[in-house]
């Protein structure tokens, strides 16, 4: 099934004086847990298709998606963003959505630097919510020379190639804006030290980290350094013919994992 075939309700939702562009799909969040959907640094609303929608019909939960500031149909950004940017989505930006969502009891699902920023957000303890569990997709939590290799391909690709293409299907007036809002920080000479490994002790609750065996934007060490540790349970899933989107390269084995270990966490 194609998202736009899915049951989606789109919304607006307004965090901080910015209108961000949100969608709901199962039942109501009042009665069951929700799955909040984190996109990664290129990603939207849309980017995840059909998925969200799959995994809420597999687990009977809520899911809600939305688009950050600067991607797909929400406002734009204010560039440069700074090194520290995923801090400022799981720290303040995210319990926002959270509040103006009326989400309650939650399972993080992030993408990439979504992921990132669900083990920062369930490593800070912040209050509001139930957080009942995490999952990540090809996460980081420190910086490699693969990833920013990778990176610097893609600028390359953006600039010169079909990227921005590509992109604009999605981003359309945003199309620049998120892509420097995720490429000028990974190649800011300083992230170098980026690392969020101090967050994982404190994450108390139920992690599965996820990645494919062919990620060009990180090695099998990011996965290690999650399960290793985070404070609580925590199991991995390495995908093999997989490269950086699991639930697009494939969708069967990672909605299956996902689906065990949502129901598990509820």
């Amino acid at each position: 099934m194609d998202k736009h075939q899915s049951p989606a309700t789109p919304i607006d939702l307004i965090v901080n004086g910015v209108r961000l562009e949100a969608a709901w799909y199962g039942p109501a969040a009042t009665k069951v847990p929700t799955l909040v959907f984190l996109h990664e640094g290129l990603g939207c609303v849309d980017l995840w298709r059909d998925f969200p929608y799959r995994l809420a019909e597999a687990t009977g939960c809520s899911a809600f998606v939305y688009s950050r500031q600067g991607y797909g149909r929400s406002d734009p950004a204010r560039l440069p963003r700074t090194v520290d940017f995923m801090h400022q989505e799981a720290l303040e930006v995210l319990p926002e959505v959270l509040r103006a969502a009326g989400i309650r009891r939650a399972i993080l699902v992030g993408h990439s630097d979504g992921g990132s920023i669900a083990l920062i957000y369930a490593g800070s303890q912040m209050p509001g919510i139930e957080l009942l569990g995490v999952i990540t997709e090809a996460a980081h939590v420190y910086c490699e020379a693969v990833t920013i290799s990778s990176i610097i391909r893609a600028k390359q690709d953006f600039e010169s190639g079909d990227l921005r293409q590509r992109l604009a299907r999605y981003h359309g007036e945003n199309t620049a804006g998120a892509f420097y809002s995720w490429n000028g920080p990974w190649l800011d000479p300083d992230f170098v030290h980026w690392n969020i490994e101090a967050c994982l002790p404190t994450v108390t609750v139920p992690v599965l980290a996820i990645q494919g065996e062919n990620d060009p934007y990180g090695t099998l060490a990011q996965v290690e350094s999650i399960v290793s540790q985070v404070g609580a349970k925590a199991q991995s899933l390495i995908l093999p013919d997989c490269g950086h989107s699991p639930h697009h390269q494939q969708p069967g084995a990672t909605l299956a994992a996902m689906a065990k270990f949502i129901l598990a966490c509820i």
